[in-house]
């Protein structure tokens, strides 16, 4: 029961943490987050992936080098053994435990079956009108692959959850207005569609 409790604390605190970095509640730690992300996604347009990760590492063991070289030479000139600067980092428990990556992989194994039913109904047109969406959903996309590429697209999608959110959250009412009207544009068209094409109503439930 409490490792129960544990693991949805533990879920609640990073849901909470993910809320508040995209919402920008702590300005500094969202703009850092944020220009980080952006700048090896940039770094990734123009160099490869084993450049960008060889650089990133050379950078991070040039600072922790030359921060505990500085440590050591502090410590040898005021005469002090306070120990290894990284000391507390080196000691930290950083493993998953067997529960962990049992709860990590049935999450993963639920979300492929899923997607795995939702495909077959969709290709297999188990419902046409959502068949038909799927079709007009992969007919759009192909616009969207010819006009950016995978990284462009990750790039924009980086931007939009840093910046969606905010905006949704100053001028809700007025979105909600919008996508309303959106919604009920949409399922009038879908209603039409499955008046004229036989065998498209939905069985009721």
């Amino acid at each position: 029961m409490q490792d129960g409790t544990k693991k949805e604390c533990s879920w609640s605190s990073w849901k909470g943490q993910a809320i508040d970095l995209l919402y920008w509640r702590n300005v500094k730690h969202s703009g850092a987050v944020f220009g980080s992300v952006l700048l090896l996604l940039f770094s990734l347009t123009q160099f490869s992936v084993v450049s960008v990760g060889a650089y990133l590492a050379l950078a991070t063991l040039s600072a922790t080098i030359s921060f505990r070289i500085y440590k050591s030479v502090l410590q040898a000139v005021q005469k002090t053994d306070e120990g290894h600067p990284f000391k507390s980092y080196l000691e930290m428990e950083i493993s998953l435990s067997q529960d962990q990556i049992g709860k990590y992989a049935d999450k993963a194994l639920l979300y492929a079956n899923t997607c795995m039913k939702e495909l077959r109904r969709l290709f297999l047109v188990q419902d046409l009108i959502d068949s038909l969406k799927f079709a007009v959903l992969m007919w759009l996309l192909t616009y969207v692959g010819a006009l950016f590429n995978g990284l462009t697209l990750l790039i924009l999608a980086v931007v939009s959850m840093f910046s969606m959110p905010i905006v949704y959250e100053k001028h809700q009412a007025q979105i909600d207005q919008y996508v309303g009207l959106i919604r009920t544009q949409v399922n009038s068209v879908v209603g039409k569609i499955q008046a004229k094409i036989p065998g498209a109503k939905r069985k009721e439930e």
